[in-house]
C-alpha cells in the first residue's frame, strides 16, 4: 500500500482545460520527486466542476451531500495538496473559493500545499501571491515557496523556444515532495486522540 497520497484540485470549468493540464503536470512532477526519495505514493485528481452543484447545495444547506463528502474526505486525508485554478477578474475562480469555503478549515492545518493558476496573460500571475497564498496561509497550510502560473503562450513553446514553465513545474514539484517527506502527514489531527477510553477511566477510578 502507498505510504503517501497526493491530491490535486483542478478548478477548470471546461474539458479539456489548461487548468487540468497544469494540474496533471504538477502532480506528475511531485510524484516523480517523491518516488526518487524511495517512498510509495499514489495520486488522485479532483475536478471541482464534477461536484459544483454539490458545493452550491452545501453552501445553501450547510450539509455536504452527493459526491462532496467523499471529496472532502479525500482532501483532508491527503499527505499533500496541489491546488490549481483559472484566474478570473484578477483572482481565483468562484468555484474554487466556494469549494474552499465548505472545507473544514482545520483539515488543512499543516497540509503541504503547492499552488498553481492559469490565465490568458502573465499579468494575471500576481493572483497567486495576493489572492491564493494568503487564503491558504489563513488556513494554516504549509504553502511551498514556488508557485506556478501558466499563461496561454506558455503552452505554445517548442524545443527552440526558451520556456521556463517546465523547469518551474519540476522545481515546484520537488519542493512539495520535500515538504511532504518532512511532514509525513497522515491526515488532520483527531481531536479525540487524547481522550481516555472507558476502561482507562474505570481503571483510574479503581486506583484512586
Amino acid at each position: 500500500m502507498p505510504d503517501l497520497t497526493i491530491v490535486t484540485l483542478a478548478a477548470g470549468l471546461r474539458q479539456p482545460s489548461s487548468t487540468r493540464m497544469l494540474a496533471d503536470r504538477l502532480s506528475a512532477a511531485t510524484v516523480a520527486a517523491v518516488e526518487e526519495e524511495g517512498a510509495a505514493v499514489k495520486s488522485e485528481t479532483v475536478e471541482l466542476r464534477d461536484v459544483a452543484h454539490d458545493v452550491v447545495n452545501a453552501m445553501l444547506t450547510g450539509f455536504p451531500a452527493g459526491g462532496l463528502p467523499q471529496v472532502l474526505d479525500t482532501v483532508s486525508g491527503a499527505s499533500g495538496l496541489i491546488a490549481v485554478t483559472p484566474v478570473f477578474t484578477t483572482s481565483y475562480s468562484g468555484l474554487f473559493k466556494s469549494f474552499i469555503d465548505v472545507v473544514d478549515p482545520d483539515s488543512l492545518a499543516g497540509m503541504p500545499v503547492l499552488l498553481g493558476a492559469t490565465g490568458g496573460t502573465p499579468r494575471h500571475s500576481l493572483a497567486l501571491d495576493y489572492a491564493m497564498r494568503p487564503l491558504f496561509t489563513y488556513l494554516h497550510a504549509e504553502v511551498v515557496s514556488t508557485s506556478v502560473f501558466a499563461a496561454t503562450d506558455d503552452w505554445a513553446g517548442d524545443a527552440d523556444t526558451a520556456n521556463p514553465l517546465p523547469q518551474r513545474i519540476e522545481r515546484a514539484g520537488r519542493e512539495l515532495a520535500q515538504r511532504i517527506m518532512q511532514t509525513k502527514r497522515r491526515g488532520p489531527a483527531d481531536p479525540y486522540d487524547d481522550v481516555p477510553s472507558f476502561d482507562q477511566m474505570l481503571s483510574d477510578l479503581r486506583d484512586a
